[in-house]
């Protein structure tokens, strides 16, 4: 029995929208053209590109949880077309690699685009404003600096910003440098994927949010997946779970699972925003990969300050005991560093979301058996390849050629772990000390 997976905290972005219109987990014995297990990115982008391939089929989604409950729910909202490398000490890469990457990125968020498009939403579910990679330390700047001189190399449009831009960016003195990136569309998660799921809807598409699969297995010349509540047949499965694939028989021994935790504060009153001052909206993810990320919001829920860093290393897909004392000590120090002037504000949500990653940087997108294809290992971008790990799954399982998915295709598996008595505590005192080396840029 494939057990459902949790998450540590509430879903926070979804706790700031109005309560998400009801919808009743599957019952019964059904079936369907076309099954996706998973409603994140992965698997709406999924649905999405199979609704436009075939019109005339009937697709049906499962969601373990509540729309925007899981990790789509739970990241913080940095849907980023450069590369992005977790692993590397100022996220550049090989040239070559990082231009196909990039490529590859700006078509998922095309479709992105198009999907919010067509479905209505509004600027705050999707930005297209750009990031900045802020810096806190001179090596920090000289990370943006090499990233600088990289994204330059790749003819890449950037602009390094100094410490007066800075804070008038966002207000406080922390930060002595920041390099701009205008690629980048800052999400409201939970808006953007409530969203189109709505959107999605219709006579043809079905999701059942509530619906965990337990049991996926081969019936005849499909695959029957079965629920709580009832069971689906299909005669093709994209399985878009990221790295619950793993609970699915999927990837196992080669895939790295870890958390990161994030805090949000209460709505700051028109005083603490005076004092704060800098834009009403901003997005900054750290010049060191393991650094913190800060998020300023405005719009639906108030005006608020997101602080995300911590990473903790979870073979068994779950966070650790005291998760939530220690991120409190993590995050709190964190703010206070950065916005003294807002000392007082409390933080009235704290979460961690699921991440998955390869050692060796690859997805895992392909034809695992005959009619079940997988969309998943995101690399702690779920945003973006979570979007184009479904783009490309829905083609290849159309068999829609492109230079995307022959990418995909051909790369390399994930590469295998060491036996867990070596990768577990090699993976987490690399974690522990690349934190510490972090220094303030955490």
């Amino acid at each position: 029995m494939i057990a459902p997976p949790t998450d540590p905290g509430p879903a926070a972005w979804a706790r700031l929208l109005p309560p998400a219109p009801g919808r009743a987990p599957l019952s019964g014995r059904q079936t369907a053209d076309w099954l996706i297990v998973g409603a994140g990115f992965a698997g709406l982008a999924a649905a999405y590109r199979l609704s436009q391939l075939h019109p005339g089929d009937r697709i049906t989604l499962v969601e373990a949880k509540e729309i925007a409950e899981g990790p789509a729910g739970r990241n913080s909202g940095f849907m980023i077309d450069l590369p992005h490398d977790l692993a590397s000490t100022d996220y550049a890469g090989q040239l070559a690699r990082d231009r196909a990457t990039t490529k590859d990125n700006r078509r998922a968020i095309a479709l992105a685009a198009e999907m919010a498009k067509t479905f209505a939403l509004p600027t705050e579910a999707f930005d297209p404003c750009g990031k900045v990679n802020g810096a806190a330390t001179a090596k920090g700047t000289q990370h943006n600096r090499d990233y600088a001189a990289h994204l330059t190399r790749m003819g890449e449009t950037h602009q390094m910003l100094d410490a007066a831009d800075m804070r008038a960016l966002t207000g406080t003195t922390y930060y002595q440098s920041g390099l701009f990136t205008p690629g980048t569309v800052m999400l409201q998660p939970a808006m953007f994927v409530r969203g189109v799921a709505e959107g999605l809807c219709s006579n043809r598409v079905q999701i059942f949010p509530g619906s965990p699969v337990t049991a996926l297995q081969q019936e005849g010349d499909g695959w029957r997946a079965d629920t709580p509540g009832g069971s689906i047949t299909a005669p093709r499965v994209i399985l878009a779970v990221n790295g619950h694939a793993e609970a699915f028989g999927h990837g196992a021994g080669r895939l790295v699972h870890v958390h990161t935790y994030a805090s949000m504060t209460r709505p700051l009153t028109k005083d603490e925003t005076e004092r704060l001052g800098g834009a009403a909206r901003w997005g900054i993810t750290p010049a060191d990969p393991l650094g913190t990320t800060v998020r300023r919001i405005s719009g639906t829920g108030g005006d608020r300050l997101i602080i995300r860093n911590h990473v903790t290393y979870d073979p068994a897909r779950a966070a650790p005991h005291g998760w939530e004392a220690a991120i409190t000590r993590r995050h709190d120090a964190s703010f206070a560093a950065r916005f003294p002037m807002l000392a007082d504000v409390p933080m009235e949500h704290r979460w961690g979301g699921r991440l998955c990653l390869a050692l060796n940087g690859t997805q895992m997108v392909g034809e695992a058996a005959p009619g079940l294809w997988t969309a998943c290992v995101q690399n702690g971008l779920g945003t973006v390849r979570g979007t184009l790990a479904g783009l490309l799954a829905a083609e290849g399982a159309s068999g829609v050629a492109s230079p995307a998915l022959t990418r995909a295709l051909d790369a390399d598996a994930p590469k295998r772990l060491p036996p867990g008595i070596i990768a577990t505590p090699v993976a987490r005192a690399r974690l522990w000390w690349g934190q510490a080396r972090a220094g303030r840029e955490l």
